[in-house]
């Protein structure tokens, strides 16, 4: 889940005090994904055992995104078949913080997850604590054969030893940054933006400091 919600771009006249840098465009991130699921068929010699769970909001249509590559790897893999959707928000240790989360929905592909290789889907990897959450998540569910992790991004700051087994770019920020991710599924023009112009893939970086109501992810 991105650290921080969506920031409009420097250009933006929503908040033109916040310093915001594009770490990674359109075409990075499909370089990424793409190279992500090639992994994914590499270590799993083949993908027809794979389940692709994508963590709300922005890590679901990247396992989409990640399940047609798939397909395209492995002719015959049904892409609707392979994805689904594992809503964590009542298995979090920050509720207490944070009472008012909208609780989501848990989509499981029909034939289940119970000796599959399940890959877990998030756009940005922070303290680890979404992971922790979707790994309990998933003990209540089923039971894989392995979960496997793949992240659009991780920005390190880990306080659980959790290590991603994809990554599409590793990171370097401080505390005192904001990493955000938009997609073209979840997000629509640039705040602020008055020409109404589509909104593009990109991973941002705000020079904004975090504040101690903001959640870990």
């Amino acid at each position: 889940m991105s650290s921080g919600p969506a920031v409009p771009s420097s250009g933006s006249s929503a908040d033109a005090s916040v310093d915001v840098t594009i770490v990674l465009g359109e075409t990075e991130i499909a370089r990424a994904l793409t190279r992500i699921a090639h992994e994914i068929v590499e270590r799993n010699k083949g993908a027809h055992d794979v389940v692709l769970l994508g963590i709300p909001t922005r890590g679901v249509p990247l396992a989409v995104r990640l399940a047609e590559r798939l397909a395209t790897i492995e002719p015959g893999l049904d892409t609707a078949s392979i994805v689904g959707e594992l809503d964590v928000t009542m298995y979090r240790d920050d509720l207490h913080k944070h009472p008012v989360r909208t609780i989501g929905a848990t989509r499981l592909p029909a034939s289940g997850i119970d000796g599959k290789v399940v890959v877990l889907v998030d756009d940005v990897l922070f303290s680890g604590r979404t992971i922790r959450a979707a790994l309990d998540a998933i003990s209540d569910i089923g039971r894989p054969r392995a979960v496997q992790l793949a992240a659009l991004v991780d920005r390190g700051h880990r306080e659980l030893p959790i290590r991603p087994d994809y990554v599409g770019k590793n990171l370097p920020t401080s505390l005192s940054e904001r990493v955000s991710v938009r997609l073209v599924e979840t997000d629509g023009p640039v705040d602020g933006d008055a020409t109404g112009a589509p909104a593009t893939d990109a991973v941002l970086i705000s020079q904004r400091p975090t504040t101690s109501s903001e959640a870990t992810r």
